[in-house]
């Protein structure tokens, strides 16, 4: 009977799938890739999930702006936030790579890699250049913004209806109190998935062992170890500090997140948690509108995960094919990084995308070295996500407080009491502001 309440917290059961999920991927490799349907199926049900939500949350958040020039200051804080965090973690990231040298020794001929495995990231499924990138943003129809389940579609229209509702407040008034209506009962919605967040993890682990396993690492540990090292760094020496600075404990908010952090983990995603971290992040007492517009844009703008893989991914390529680089081809890779480290959608393989995309500008490096990578890019993916999903958050936090939209007493006593029992389902009832 003692077991039978810690049982029943998300967090306690999705680490036992995933422990689950590596024994049965360990024991039986040959039927773990058959459960990844498991995880598939439960990204795809949260992935429906988060257009309509966004929709909504943004909508509304506007609504409580109201000031037209508060909505654009809001946005420019978080862009200028976001292309100096993805500065940083590119910085660091190439630093790692110089100190430890993850490819050094190598000495491996490109020519002689199989790019045949290569073919379903070649496509580059991002716009490239500033116009095209812009005409991607404006659907082709009102409800195709939500028919790819992209993100930067519906916040452009959630933007307009939110600025259309507020030049005519009383008229809008009914469609408001609908808007938020139909946000309950998609968090309700969202709260029933939820449960199946073990099930999700479990086969998300048990085909991520069973189809690699251990010694698909191999000579590549040093590469892993590296990226992991960088991540930890990132959070630890630029993440807590800055977080410090705003009055809380980093370490907090990860232990008041900590089923989220595990979603992610098991499921190499973010996407399955972001409309629970609309509600979690409006229950720490940040303002809806801030939340609704910083956390969205973030998840296309704030990869510093996938920055900080781009430079160290790409300095092991360069190591390990004995192709040396210069000042100048570094500043340009670095650059060229800025962009294509953008608009990458926050699942399992998009940093390959990302990389392939980084690579082909860039002659000097062979877009073949991509082909070492994709034994282990499965590893390294949860790294990624959650050094993004984490840097995230802590964003909106600043960028709330930076506009006073931030509750500071809700803050520090949502934070002090996130005790094992606290905040469960606060997707069911996230208080607005």
């Amino acid at each position: 009977m003692k077991l039978a309440r810690p049982l029943r917290l998300l967090y306690v059961q999705v680490v036992l799938a995933m422990v689950l999920g590596m024994a049965l991927g360990h024991f039986l490799p040959q039927a773990g890739p058959l459960l990844k349907p498991l995880s598939d199926g439960f990204i795809r049900l949260v992935r429906m999930m988060i257009t309509p939500i966004v929709f909504c949350t943004i909508v509304s958040g506007i609504t409580s702006l109201a000031s037209g020039k508060a909505i654009g200051r809001t946005i420019f804080q978080a862009l200028a936030l976001f292309y100096l965090l993805t500065a940083v973690a590119l910085a660091l990231g190439l630093v790692t790579a110089f100190v430890l040298r993850p490819g050094g020794g190598m000495h491996i001929d490109a020519a002689h890699l199989d790019v045949s495995i290569l073919a379903q990231y070649v496509k580059d499924p991002h716009p490239r250049g500033v116009v095209a990138f812009a005409m991607s943003l404006i659907p082709e129809t009102m409800l195709g913004a939500f028919d790819k389940g992209e993100v930067l579609p519906v916040l452009l229209l959630s933007l307009l209806f939110g600025f259309a509702l507020n030049a005519y407040p009383k008229a809008g008034r009914p469609v408001l109190s609908l808007i938020d209506g139909i946000a309950q009962t998609l968090f309700r919605i969202l709260a029933m998935i939820m449960r199946l967040a073990p099930l999700g993890a479990f086969g998300a682990m048990a085909f991520t062992v069973g189809r690699f396993g251990i010694r698909s690492v191999g000579s590549l540990g040093m590469l892993m170890v590296s990226f992991y090292v960088a991540c930890a760094l990132f959070i630890a020496l630029i993440l807590a500090p800055l977080a410090r600075l705003h009055g809380f404990a980093l370490w907090r908010l990860l232990r008041y997140m900590r089923e989220e952090l595990l979603i992610v983990l098991a499921t190499s995603s973010t996407e399955p948690v972001l409309p629970r971290l609309i509600a979690k992040l409006e229950a720490l007492g940040c303002d809806k509108g801030v939340v609704g517009l910083v956390l969205p844009a973030g998840y296309s703008f704030n990869l510093d995960g996938t920055a900080i893989y781009l430079t160290l991914a790409s300095l092991f390529i360069a190591q390990a094919c004995d192709v040396p680089l210069s000042a100048l081809q570094i500043a340009t890779m670095l650059a060229v990084m800025l962009l294509t480290s953008k608009g990458a959608a926050g699942v399992s393989g998009s940093g390959l995308v990302a990389l392939v995309a980084t690579l082909t500008v860039i002659p000097d490096l062979p877009v073949a070295g991509v082909a070492l990578l994709v034994g282990i890019d499965r590893f390294m993916s949860e790294a990624r996500a959650l050094t993004s999903v984490i840097s995230n958050a802590c964003a909106v936090i600043f960028v709330s407080m930076w506009e006073g939209a931030c509750d500071r007493t809700r803050l520090a006593r949502v934070l002090g009491a996130a005790a094992p029992d606290g905040a469960e389902e606060p997707a069911q009832n996230a208080p607005g502001r």
